[in-house]
């Protein structure tokens, strides 16, 4: 599922709200949880799971095509952890 076909979802589910209005919802909510990776803040949505973000250090790295060693700088990942309701329901347990 894409963006777009969400916001289309919640619209069709809620009559009473305008298209423009939904995009506007789920674009400011996915704009929140960024902005909250962003700062380093854990996002939990109890039930669905929670996104964080991971430090990787820096390494060294080789190219595959070369063989040549290149240095790796540190980043920052977004890591996602599914919670137990959904991972149940997944795995046919709800």
């Amino acid at each position: 599922m894409i963006r777009s076909e969400l916001i289309q979802k919640v619209a069709d589910d809620n009559p009473h709200l305008y298209q423009r209005d939904v995009e506007r919802i789920v674009n400011t909510i996915f704009d929140e949880i960024t902005a909250a990776m962003a700062k380093g803040d854990r996002v939990e949505l109890r039930g669905f799971g929670a996104f964080s973000v991971k430090k990787r250090d820096a390494r060294v790295g080789r190219n595959p095509r070369t063989g040549e060693t290149v240095h790796v700088e540190e980043k920052h990942v977004p890591f996602f952890k599914t919670g137990k309701l959904l991972r149940d329901r997944l795995n046919g347990k709800s």
